[in-house]
């Protein structure tokens, strides 16, 4: 309840109305209804009371029943309760509609983060208007750019094709998605309306625990990358990726002889010949 009036009111304030708002409580120790009781007439909205808690063992199995309680809406959005819409993204969306109906699956708007309790607030982060979710994706893991899972609305077709990957905390989970969701389309990004994404220590996002679960989440993500999206790079990428991989597992164990024989199939068909005598060396001297 910290943020969720603030979330409420970014919805109430939205100069298109032309959505439905679907609220699924996971099963919440705080009272919403009276707060919601506020916002009646304001937007259209359902509220759903679930019995048991699902986000605590699985994030991604919590987005997916919050999804079921919606309708047959051909687009959806799934919006973090504590995170705000600037007033004009419904409008933008539908305004910027017939640009990429026919080609994308994924839309992507404008972001910063904000932390409502130290009051600060980054950077406007802008996309390229057309993006393959390869480049998109390759920016986010080298730091050039920042995404969560609010900003981006997508197609329900593509969410009932693949559904999210369920990463533990449903860490890299939405990066995952929208290369899944996209399809091999192109992401079409709207850079006039911006979504606020909250990163105080009260997010999952700012938060500082859970950094073992979150290192198990980045290595099943990089892994899963690696054996079925890696084609979708180009070769330096590819490479690149192949190195957060490696990297990422060294900074908790040794890798295992099926991750290093991994690597070497990969790199062999990314073939640079200084990269492949490095790994070749690396293989080596954990032999």
């Amino acid at each position: 309840l910290t943020f969720f009036e603030a979330t409420l009111q970014s919805l109430a304030y939205q100069t298109d109305k032309r959505f439905k708002v679907y609220i699924g409580d996971d099963a919440s120790p705080e009272d919403c209804t009276v707060l919601l009781e506020k916002f009646q007439g304001q937007f259209d909205f359902v509220y759903h009371r679930f019995e048991s808690n699902l986000g605590g063992i699985s994030l991604t199995q919590q987005w997916e029943r919050c999804i079921a309680l919606s309708g047959d809406e051909e687009w959806l959005m799934i919006l973090g309760d504590d995170d705000v819409l600037g007033e004009n993204v419904v409008e933008e969306f539908y305004k910027q509609y017939h640009y990429f109906q026919n080609i994308s699956n994924v839309i992507r708007f404008a972001s910063q983060s904000i932390d409502n309790i130290n009051n600060k607030v980054s950077k406007v982060f802008l996309h390229p208007v057309l993006e393959t979710s390869a480049d998109s994706c390759f920016r986010r893991l080298k730091g050039n750019t920042r995404s969560s899972l609010s900003e981006y609305i997508f197609r329900r077709e593509s969410f009932n094709k693949f559904h999210f990957r369920n990463y533990p905390l449903a860490w890299h989970s939405d990066d995952m998605a929208w290369v899944d969701f996209s399809d091999k389309k192109s992401i079409y990004s709207i850079n006039d309306a911006i979504v606020s994404i909250n990163v105080s220590n009260s997010s999952l996002t700012g938060m500082n625990s859970n950094q073992s679960l979150k290192k198990e989440a980045t290595i099943k993500f990089y892994k899963d990358l690696i054996e079925s999206k890696l084609f979708q790079f180009s070769k330096k990428q590819s490479i690149d990726i192949l190195m957060f991989y490696e990297v990422e597992i060294k900074q908790i164990r040794g890798l295992e002889i099926s991750e290093w024989l991994l690597l070497f199939k990969k790199y062999l068909k990314n073939f640079q010949l200084v990269p492949f005598l490095k790994l070749v060396r690396r293989i080596l001297i954990s032999i």
